[in-house]
Order: C-alpha cells, then sequence, then structure tokens
C-alpha cells in the first residue's frame, strides 16, 4: 500500500450515483479528477477490494477505506469509498461494523452505498441512526433512495422534519414527491410546525412551503 498521501485535484465534490447503472462512469468520471499518483492508489485500491477469483481480504480493502479522503482528496472520498464498497460487496455485519467504527465521512460513505448493497431492510437500523445525529450531511445521505425505498411512512415523515428542523435541503429527499403527495398526515404534521414557528415570532421555511403544496396534490 502506498505510505505517502496523494494529493487530488481540488474542486467540487464528486457526487455520488444513486442509480446502479450510473457506477459504471463514476470511475472514469475520477479518473478524470485525480491526479496521477491518486488514480494509481485508486486502481490498487479497487483490485484489492475485488480480487479475480477469490474473496477480498478484509483488512486490505477496509484500511484503503479508511484512508481514502488522504489519498484522494476529501471532495472526492465519498465516491472513492462508494466505488470500494460496490466493489468488496460486503455483508451487513461489515456494512454495519465500517459504519459504527467509522468517521462520519465514512458512515456517510456507507449510507450511500445501501441503494447498491442493500436489497431489503437490513439497512435501515443505520438509517434510523443517521436520522437521530445531528449532523447534517449524515441526514442528508441517509434519505437516498434506499430510505425511499425501505423507511416505513410514519419514520419518513419524520425525517423530512428533521430536515425542517436542521435546515437539510428537501431537495436532498429522495422520493419526495411521490411519497408526500396526497399525505393528510404529513400536511397536519407541516401545519402544526409552521404554526408553532410563527407564533414563535420565527419564519416558516419556504421548504415547509413546497412540502406541503405536495401533500395537497393527488398521489399519482
Amino acid at each position: 500500500m502506498t505510505a505517502t498521501p496523494a494529493p487530488a485535484t481540488s474542486g467540487a465534490p464528486t457526487p455520488v450515483p444513486a442509480a446502479p447503472e450510473a457506477l459504471a462512469v463514476l470511475r472514469t468520471v475520477l479518473g478524470t479528477r485525480l491526479t496521477g499518483a491518486a488514480r494509481a492508489w485508486l486502481d490498487d485500491a479497487l483490485a484489492e477490494a475485488a480480487p479475480a477469483g477469490r474473496t477480498p481480504p478484509a483488512t486490505a480493502w477496509e484500511l484503503r477505506f479508511a484512508a481514502a479522503g488522504r489519498h484522494c482528496g476529501h471532495e472526492h472520498a465519498d465516491a472513492v469509498r462508494v466505488l470500494l464498497l460496490t466493489e468488496a460487496r460486503p455483508g451487513p455485519e461489515t456494512l454495519d461494523r465500517l459504519y459504527h467504527q467509522g468517521s462520519a465521512a465514512e458512515r456517510r460513505a456507507v449510507l450511500h452505498a445501501l441503494p447498491h448493497l442493500v436489497d431489503g431492510p437490513q439497512g435501515l437500523p443505520l438509517v434510523a441512526d443517521a436520522l437521530r445525529t445531528n449532523d447534517t450531511s449524515l441526514v442528508a445521505a441517509a434519505l437516498g433512495p434506499y430510505a425511499a425505498a425501505h423507511l416505513d411512512q410514519h419514520s419518513w415523515r419524520h425525517a423530512v422534519l428533521k430536515c425542517l428542523f436542521t435546515q437539510v435541503p428537501v431537495d436532498v429527499v429522495a422520493g419526495l414527491g411521490h411519497r408526500a403527495h396526497g399525505d393528510a398526515t404529513l400536511a397536519r404534521m407541516l401545519a402544526d410546525h409552521a404554526a408553532e414557528r410563527t407564533a414563535a415570532g420565527r419564519d416558516v421555511p419556504h421548504d415547509l412551503h413546497r412540502v406541503l403544496a405536495l401533500t395537497a396534490q393527488a398521489r399519482p
């Protein structure tokens, strides 16, 4: 493993795609954004994560997972870690360990990777844990396509309110339009929240009005 960190190109963060087919181009995108040394590090890391014909040694790729920001730049670390996870395809126990023992950035990457790795509800405890935090980056990552597909409506409603409380833009909520349409319970919760803010002399966020408007529409 390379001992010396390899600086990466600066700039906007590399977005993590939600669609499985988009992962095919993510490595190419990273190749255009990373320096030569960082690209070589990533190639070695991916080879360790999915060696041909055998199960990857856990300690090798997990060390790479932890070191991604140092070698590829923190603006690319989420994307690099998601690639490593989708190559290694760890089971639920390993994902749980990586999440709970990892830094906030590592936890965020696990959450981003859930729709690519977990088909059923096994990842919901990680989503629930993230939604209990006050780390807005974790809240945002938790509300991607995996939560849209698996989070029950009661928990999902409270997650939307969590976004409003913590000023996380509701644009991060995957499936917002579909799940909010015609939801009278969510509409009542939003109206109560707006009334509380108004009574306290506080502004009602624009995002609340956006979601409230969605609840008034019939489900498609």
